[in-house]
């Protein structure tokens, strides 16, 4: 019976998780722009000066468009994976190619809510897994595109995490979730500050230190360790691959946030299985 309830809940999880998967397209794809916009607009007006009128942009309107003819996507087209599928993978108006990232994205947020439903059944911890998914997911993806670790993300995730810890739904204490947010922020910080009065750079974005303490405000202090170790290495490995083909940014820049977030999913996946990569 026990089996029969987890495959439900993964199966309704996972269907969710499509829907908010192909959500999650659209916060990434915008969020970065309508940032930048309210940068330009405030610097605007430091400087005495009108910002510039522009078609309004947020994560309703306008509606969705391809990239290259401008011309809306319909309801029908628009069909987490199954669209794309059916369109393979192009435009239905001038037939240009869709990037496979998009049903990457609703198929990874679908993996990970049923995950969550198999692990935590129908309800509150399991949505609550959910969220946290859903929002390093998007993270991960904005970093990765334009470097930038929304505070409208990062911030909220890590109250989440108090208040999860604070009604039992993370599995830690309200104590320890709030040690290992002031542990996950500390660490990086210190790391930032060694770093840039040895060198003279900045390392690292203070975003960095706070997606480390909403990972550690969910997974707790002992996690701390083995994601510093594994975003490290992994990071470090995929840099100089990235260098040696010459795919870095200007500036040998390269976002540290994707890694955080595959680390802390790996060890969520090893506590809910039983296998965590801490020593008790």
């Amino acid at each position: 019976m026990q089996d029969v309830l987890a495959t439900q809940a993964a199966y309704w999880l996972g269907v969710l998780g499509l829907l908010v998967g192909s959500f999650l397209n659209v916060v990434v794809y915008r969020l970065p722009k309508m940032m930048e916009r309210q940068w330009d607009a405030d610097c605007a007006q430091s400087a005495g000066q009108t910002p510039a009128p522009l078609a309004p942009l947020n994560l309703m309107v306008p509606r969705s468009a391809c990239p290259h003819c401008a011309a809306g996507i319909a309801w029908y087209d628009n069909l987490p994976v199954l669209s794309y599928a059916l369109l393979r993978g192009r435009c239905r108006h001038c037939r240009a190619s869709i990037g496979l990232r998009y049903p990457l994205v609703e198929l990874s947020s679908a993996l990970l809510f049923a995950f969550c439903g198999w692990r935590w059944g129908l309800g509150a911890t399991a949505l609550a897994w959910c969220a946290w998914s859903a929002g390093l997911l998007s993270l991960a993806l904005i970093d990765w595109d334009s470097t930038f670790l929304p505070d409208t993300i990062v911030l909220p995730l890590l109250w989440l995490g108090l208040i999860g810890a604070d009604l039992q739904w993370t599995g830690l204490r309200l104590e320890q979730a709030l040690w290992g947010a002031v542990a996950g922020y500390l660490s990086l910080w210190s790391v930032y500050w060694v770093f840039k009065l040895v060198t003279g750079k900045e390392g690292m974005g203070y975003g960095d230190f706070k997606l480390l303490a909403c990972l550690g405000a969910w997974l707790g202090w002992q996690s701390l360790v083995p994601i510093i170790l594994m975003s490290s290495v992994i990071g470090a490995v995929v840099g100089i691959a990235l260098k040696l083909q010459h795919g870095l940014r200007a500036g040998d820049v390269m976002p540290f946030g994707p890694f955080l977030v595959g680390a802390g999913f790996a060890c969520l996946l090893g506590q809910a299985l039983g296998y965590p990569l801490w020593m008790p």
